[in-house]
């Protein structure tokens, strides 16, 4: 039998916790993960908001844009964290989101000024292999040679739509060519980054397409400097990720807060370490030991994020025309 002081103690701490604000983020499945950086930031907010910040993974970061629309003013996510500026465009179509300003000193390779979204890190994206196994040098050589490729679909993950736009920025009307020439090298494709990861790392595939900063993992968490990212005559096609506060939020304020914390420096100095990205602001001791040795890409690609609806549209129709050959 329960002692009365019990329950009264009992009674107590059920109201406490039901007049906790409680933030719900909505974000990619590898951000929560024990290794991610969703532990840390959560410990590091709930120590400053007196709220109870929940994590929600919802596949790959373009599956989240699929579930918010679907969900619509309904959604009881609060934050959306995980798009990146490919999608930027259609996010702000659906009218669901609303402004943030929020304002820092970016350390980005590129100017930022988007009302709605508030950058959170950044990267290249590359071929990341064994350095004893296949090295091609551009996408004419992956395509011309026998080297085994992971990648993923860019109708459900951001690496894999970046993917489709590096494609189509280098490749143009020639794309076509160049994925008829890649499809006897795709091995599959998954939906999201952590399955074909996992699949390279289980020796499935030669090649998994990846971030030039994936190398930085097994070097710095593993001692491991078995791996590294393919540098690509072509250039690289960057990614910057970002998040942002729907309208429909029943605790705005916390959710404004949270956007502020994730430029501050307890979030960004877990984001080399936890999500293996480039931080959005450069951390106050700076980049951990280890990110000297990446390989930087000689020429940068992104498009304007205005004109990647349309590309995106364009790209996946050559691509799923390629791939059903």
């Amino acid at each position: 039998m329960k002692s009365l002081p019990l329950l009264a103690g009992l009674a107590l701490g059920t109201a406490a916790a039901a007049d906790t604000p409680v933030l719900t983020v909505y974000t990619y499945d590898s951000f929560v993960t024990d290794w991610g950086p969703g532990p840390a930031v959560e410990e590091a907010f709930e120590a400053t908001c007196d709220c109870d910040l929940q994590f929600v993974g919802a596949g790959d970061g373009a599956a989240l844009l699929g579930r918010i629309r679907l969900e619509g003013a309904r959604s009881e996510a609060d934050v959306v964290l995980g798009l990146d500026t490919n999608l930027t465009a259609a996010a702000a179509e659906t009218g669901l989101f609303a402004p943030h300003g929020v304002t820092a000193e970016y350390d980005l390779p590129i100017a930022f000024d988007d009302p709605l979204f508030v950058p959170f890190d950044w990267g290249f994206f590359a071929f990341v292999g064994n350095v004893d196994g296949p090295a091609p040098e551009s996408f004419t050589d992956l395509a011309t040679s026998d080297a085994r490729i992971v990648i993923q679909d860019p109708r459900s993950s951001t690496p894999g739509l970046g993917l489709l736009l590096w494609v189509d920025s280098v490749y143009g009307e020639d794309a076509p060519a160049l994925w008829e020439g890649l499809e006897d090298n795709i091995v599959t494709v998954t939906r999201g980054w952590s399955e074909a990861y996992g699949l390279f790392l289980e020796g499935e595939a030669d090649l998994v397409l990846s971030y030039t900063t994936s190398p930085a993992y097994h070097l710095i968490a593993e001692d491991d400097a078995s791996k590294r990212a393919l540098p690509f005559a072509e250039g690289h096609y960057m990614q910057v990720e970002v998040a942002g506060k729907l309208a429909s939020s029943d605790v705005p304020d916390l959710a404004d807060e949270f956007l502020a914390f994730m430029v501050s420096d307890a979030f960004q100095s877990v984001i080399p370490t936890t999500n293996w990205m480039y931080p959005a602001v450069t951390p106050e001791a700076g980049l951990p030991d280890g990110f000297e040795t990446l390989m930087t890409p000689d020429t940068a690609l992104l498009l304007p994020a205005a004109e990647a609806p349309a590309a995106r549209e364009a790209a996946l129709e050559i691509w799923l025309e390629a791939l059903s050959q």
